[in-house]
């Protein structure tokens, strides 16, 4: 019994290592929508925290520092809307620890709609209630109804973000779900006998 740990931590390692080295066998337009596919959505993320950025500026009637209030709001929602897809959906496909193409969509969607929508708006609203408290560009308020303020600043923006997050589910939904046909390509190729090359059908 105590040398099935071992075994088995082993024969993961082993099947991780002959899934990443296959990965040049796949067709080449699989590989890079499995490489460059997270970085589009984590793009779609850093455009939703431009968009929300910008409508909490005209809320609270902003128009100090546009590119200091801007430039955390592109990048922080890309990075982490590519790192959460990254080990929720493209590391545990390459590590064989993700073997549900249902589970793989729903983690896609629940990632777009995260990293790349309710993250961002979010991460928006400390940011612009301070430069608004800086600025004086809009009434805060007391103490007792911070909370309550932030909600009704928020509700709107929330309704006119719904589509972005509709689409960014969408997006994240298509994307794991075409990460999960080059994992199955990329199984083929690992465990068949032989460990013959996938044709490309386009070819």
């Amino acid at each position: 019994m105590s040398e099935s740990a071992p075994e088995k931590a082993l024969t993961r390692a082993v099947i991780t290592a002959m899934m990443s080295k296959n990965f040049d066998k796949l067709p080449d337009i699989d590989q890079k929508i499995f490489v460059y596919g997270p970085m589009y959505l984590g793009g779609n993320g850093g455009l939703a925290g431009l968009i929300a950025n910008s409508l909490y500026r005209r809320s609270l009637n902003i128009t100090q520092a546009a590119v200091t209030s801007s430039l955390p709001m592109a990048v922080l929602p890309f990075l982490t809307t590519f790192a959460l897809y990254s080990a929720t959906v493209s590391n545990p496909l390459l590590s064989c620890d993700l073997n549900c193409p249902s589970c793989a969509l729903i983690r896609g969607a629940l990632v777009g709609v995260v990293g790349g929508g309710v993250y961002p708006i979010l991460l928006a609203l400390p940011v612009n209630i301070g430069l608004a408290a800086r600025y004086g560009t809009a009434p805060m308020p007391e103490k007792g109804n911070v909370f309550r303020h932030c909600v009704e600043l928020t509700r709107p923006i929330f309704r006119k973000m719904r589509a972005v997050m509709v689409l960014q589910a969408f997006f994240g939904t298509y994307l794991s779900s075409k990460n999960f046909e080059t994992y199955t390509k990329l199984a083929q190729i690992t465990f068949s006998s032989g460990g013959e090359e996938l044709e490309d059908p386009n070819n």
